[in-house]
């Protein structure tokens, strides 16, 4: 829950709409649904101000739309007067389900369409707005963020233009290297990387989990990942390691050097649960291939928890890799889109992070501190010693 206090000694910096885009109905939607139950809850004396007109509402989604013509072209459209908001524009980049026609054909929008899209968006606002914030949970060219030769930098320049185009504030999560932020060093960028969700889902799913040094370790699957692990680790209170690949730079499959082999960097993890943490899951080679490897050192248990669950190239992979109990479930949350298929899966376990994006919303438009959404880590080793000791009394009950 976030911390209220500071709320009660600011006013909005201007009245609330949420421009959900197509491809982010699901979770736009939810995050809605918090906000509007948060705000009725503070319902107090000055709740009838005037200054607090239209701060307590039944919805906060505005109407927006991207119509497109028979060639495909489009532009974006406002269905009611934006004029002197704080205006929040949610877009999940990821969502290959959203089509259009263009000659007569059917099309999948790509990563590039919905960037698109959203700069309509924003350019319908037209300086209307009191304040523009663009949500990206998942950063628009994200893996393409730094120059290693001849090449463009994508995201960088996606930031740049976002930016001249008049957007006040960035937001996104577990950005692939946060140092992209560089590219807008006078520009407000924020990229939370929160391990609550995790931790709340790996608690509710599995009953039988003991975390401590002794019993779990969190692993990295690569080296790009190992601040992520090692900040996870820490809050969990238990040790990190990291696997790091060995690739064929001499030649390219797929567009990037093929893996030759993982090996691994740490203690033993004989009998020990472990959690692999990553930002996403794209194709699932790589982790699957680390769960595998895991297996093979006799690890008790294997977690798969990323931030994206993009399975690029569907489930089978993950299919055969449960059949052969390489893992127990794939954490994930719902920032992104998920294949619907996916929630039949036994092994699927979904973190909501739609309360944490209300509650940064919430806080953004009263300008208050972030610090104040983010649970602190006495908290949640509370709650982690609390899910330990109830652990235990169920095992001595059974015994």
């Amino acid at each position: 829950m976030p911390n209220l206090e500071e709320l009660k000694y600011k006013l909005p910096v201007a009245p609330l709409e949420i421009a959900v885009l197509d491809n982010a109905k699901s979770l736009g939607m939810d995050i809605d649904k918090h906000l509007v139950e948060t705000r009725k809850k503070e319902t107090g004396k000055f709740a009838s101000e005037p200054a607090m007109r239209g701060y307590i509402r039944d919805s906060y989604l505005c109407k927006v739309r991207c119509p497109r013509f028979g060639t495909g072209e489009a532009k974006g459209v406002f269905d009611e007067s934006i004029r002197g908001k704080d205006l929040f524009i949610l877009t999940d980049v990821t969502n290959n389900s959203i089509t259009y026609r263009m000659n007569n054909f059917v099309n999948h929008m790509s990563p590039d369409d919905h960037y698109q899209d959203l700069k309509r968006i924003i350019a319908a606002a037209a300086g209307r707005a009191k304040r523009v914030n663009v949500i990206m949970p998942f950063l628009y060219e994200g893996r393409q963020h730094k120059r290693s030769s001849r090449e463009s930098l994508d995201c960088a320049y996606m930031l740049e233009e976002l930016v001249h185009m008049g957007v006040d504030n960035f937001i996104t999560f577990d950005a692939h290297d946060p140092r992209v932020a560089n590219a807008i060093p006078l520009s407000d960028f924020d990229n939370y990387t929160p391990p609550t969700p995790f931790i709340k889902a790996l608690l509710h799913t599995e009953r039988d989990l003991t975390i401590d040094k002794d019993h779990l370790v969190v692993i990295s699957p690569d080296e790009g990942a190992l601040n992520r692990s090692i900040y996870f680790a820490n809050v969990l209170g238990v040790n990190a390691g990291m696997f790091y690949k060995r690739r064929d730079y001499t030649r390219v499959v797929n567009g990037k050097n093929p893996i030759v082999a993982h090996e691994f960097l740490g203690d033993s993890i004989d009998g020990r649960d472990v959690i692999i943490m990553d930002d996403m899951i794209s194709s699932g080679e790589s982790i699957i291939d680390t769960a595998r490897k895991l297996k093979e050192m006799n690890a008790k248990r294997v977690y798969l928890c990323c931030s994206f669950g993009l399975f690029t190239n569907g489930l089978k992979a993950f299919d055969n890799a449960y059949e052969r109990c390489w893992f127990e479930k794939v954490v994930t949350t719902n920032l992104t889109y998920l294949p619907p298929e996916i929630k039949d899966r036994p092994y699927f376990c979904e973190a909501d992070m739609s309360g944490f994006v209300a509650d940064i919303i919430h806080m953004m438009n009263h300008d208050a501190s972030m610090s104040n959404v983010m649970d602190s880590s006495e908290q949640l080793h509370r709650a982690i010693e609390n899910y330990n000791n109830r652990a235990f009394e169920e095992l001595d009950e059974h015994a």
